[in-house]
This record gives structure tokens, sequence and C-alpha cells, in this order.
């Protein structure tokens, strides 16, 4: 029975359909060993002691691969054996086009992703405020990636003049800047951050009736942790347009607070208190004594004023060092026979002598 002629056709096209799926299936296994061998080496060798940071990074490029992607890249590569219609073979080969974009664009943003963490992890403690201009670095680069893939994209579509869309661009931007001007205050706010570093990641900071350590500086918003737990979240241009207290760039810390001691306390004892005063101070570690004087006469008290400087910038040291210090003149005042004053109010009766006389 004579076949007709499209089933002469089906027939002789059968076989190169078969070579086709056997091309994709061929390519896409290959390509997706390819991405399990490179990324089990580079997970190893970023494990191995002493390995440089580029294994690490190379091992998030890779794992940012999509398997759907090379997958539809395989089929594209085995129906090029086929014989298509011309237009069809153009419009594939637009599509494998902007699959490699996209797949370029992956790899791009998941090498920033590790580069900026890898840097982070290697240089917050050193130097936090670099870790902070790189984050708003990567912010840039990932743009200017985007920008440039677009580009690429719409260059590759038939009909569309990039020259032009960009001229038009730049009038519809400006309304687009007007009507997200809030955002993008708070995005160069962001990178205003991130170059001036008035704060950066790990420092202890106070503005208003909020305080905390800066934990997060992202393009919208800084997050804070607070001393009691709880996170602070505040827009960067809010916090900007703040008065900032940064006690993480304390050089020194300054202490000064007052003593009272009771009339009572003798001459000799009065002139010597500041004497006692600065060899207490000088006696602690990493601390600069600067002043003890007999500062005036109070209600009920003879007051002093201490001031004195603790040289390394850490609150928790100089705490503990202020406990210290008030501790060695509360002991050195009991061995002296000093007492300390408090509120007291002395009364003196009066009463009327039988002679009609007053008496105390």
């Amino acid at each position: 029975m004579p076949l007709s002629a499209m089933q002469a056709e089906v027939l002789e096209t059968l076989p190169r359909w078969a070579v086709a799926v056997g091309i994709t299936a061929g390519v896409w296994f290959v390509l997706l060993g390819m991405r399990r061998v490179v990324a089990a080496r580079l997970e190893a060798r970023s494990k191995a002691p002493g390995e440089h940071r580029v294994a690490p990074i190379s091992l998030g490029v890779v794992r940012a691969t999509s398997p759907t992607i090379l997958f539809l890249l395989s089929v594209y590569a085995g129906l090029q054996v086929l014989v298509l219609p011309e237009m069809v073979t153009e419009w594939l080969g637009r599509a494998a086009f902007l699959l490699l974009l996209l797949q370029l664009g992956l790899w791009g943003s998941a090498l920033i992703t590790s580069w900026i963490n890898d840097y982070e992890m290697t240089h917050l403690e050193r130097d936090a405020a670099a870790v902070t201009t790189m984050r708003a670095g990567s912010f840039v680069l990932r743009i200017m990636l985007i920008g440039l893939l677009v580009i690429l994209a719409l260059d590759n579509v038939p009909g569309i003049e990039v020259t032009t869309l960009l001229a038009s661009l730049g009038i519809g931007g400006i309304a687009v800047a007007l009507a997200l001007q809030n955002i993008l205050s708070d995005l160069f706010a962001s990178l205003s951050i991130a170059l001036d570093k008035p704060v950066v990641i790990g420092d202890f900071v106070m503005f208003g009736d909020s305080m905390g350590v800066v934990q997060h500086i992202g393009l919208k918003t800084t997050r804070l942790q607070s001393l009691h737990g709880e996170q602070i979240v505040i827009g960067n241009n809010d916090l900007l347009n703040r008065v900032i207290l940064n006690y993480s760039r304390v050089q020194e810390w300054r202490t000064a607070f007052r003593i009272g001691v009771t009339y009572e306390t003798p001459h000799a004892k009065l002139a010597r208190i500041p004497a006692m005063l600065q060899e207490i101070v000088e006696a602690e570690d990493n601390v600069r004594f600067d002043r003890a004087h007999f500062l005036e006469y109070g209600e009920f008290s003879l007051r002093y004023e201490l001031v004195y400087f603790v040289t390394v910038p850490n609150f928790r040291l100089s705490l503990d060092t202020r406990q210290a210090i008030n501790l060695a003149i509360y002991a050195r005042f009991q061995e002296e026979g000093i007492a300390f004053a408090y509120p007291t109010r002395k009364l003196l009766v009066e009463e009327l002598g039988r002679d009609g006389g007053a008496r105390l």
C-alpha cells in the first residue's frame, strides 16, 4: 500500500527528531554533570584549611547556574539538526540569546553577592566602614549589570531602537522620580551613609529615644538591635535628619561626678581629699586623672568634684572602672573616718522658761 506524501515526510524527518532528542538529552546531562562536578570540587576546596577565598566565591557562582535554563539551551542545541522555517529559526536564536543573558545575570548577581559576603566575613571586625561602602558599591554594580543586560536584550528584539528608547526614558524618568521621591531619598541617603560613614555596621548609636547596635544598612532602611533585644527599623533619610550619637567613635570615656562629705569633717581631712581621690584614680589601669577639687558648700554637704578619663574606648570597661573607683573611695573614706553626707535637717526646739525667757 503506497504511503501518502505526509506520511512519507514524517518517516523522512523522524530520524532527525530522534537525533534532536538525543542531542538535547546528551547536552543537558553533560551540562548538569559539569555543574555538579565543578560544584563538588569547589566545595571541597573551600573547606580546605588555608584555601584562598576564590573557591567559595566561585562556588556561589556555579550554584547560580539554572538547570531550567540549561535544559532550554540544550533543546535549542538539539533543534539545530532540524530543518525549520527561517522565521522560527530566527526567533529560536533570539530566545536562546535572551536565555543566555538571563543566565549571565544570575551569574553576575551571584558573583557580587558571594564577593560581598566573603568581604564582610573577613573585614567586618577590622573595618566595618569598608563593609558598609562595599555594600553600597554592590548595589551600584547590580544596577549597572541589570541595565547592560536589559539594553542587550532590547537590542536583540526587532523593531526596537535602543537609542530612541533611552531618550524617551529620560523624559519618563522625571515623572517616575517625582512619584518615587520618598524611596529615592532613602536610596540616596544609603549611598550617603556608605560614602560619608556617619554610622557603620557594628556601631553602638543613639538617636532620639532609641539606641542600639547597627546590624544592617539597606537601600531604604537601617536596622538596629536595641539593648532590650528588639529590632529598630528607621528610614535612611530619617536617620540622616537626626542628631546621631555614635558611642563607637569615642576615643576616651570621660567621667565626672560629685561626692558630698559632712560639715563635721575636720579641716585637715578636707584638705587631703583631692589627693586621696587622685591616688585612687591613678591606681587603676587605662585611666587618666584630670582633676579633683573642693567645689562648693552645699545645703547639707561639702561637695567635691572628680573628673577622669578611661583611655580605652570600651563602654563596659568604663563601667567596670567606675565601679572599682567608687568602691575604692568608699573603703578609703572608711579608713580615714570621713563620713558621706546625705540629706539631713536639724530642728532647734525653743521653749519658754518660768521667767518667760526663751530656752533651747
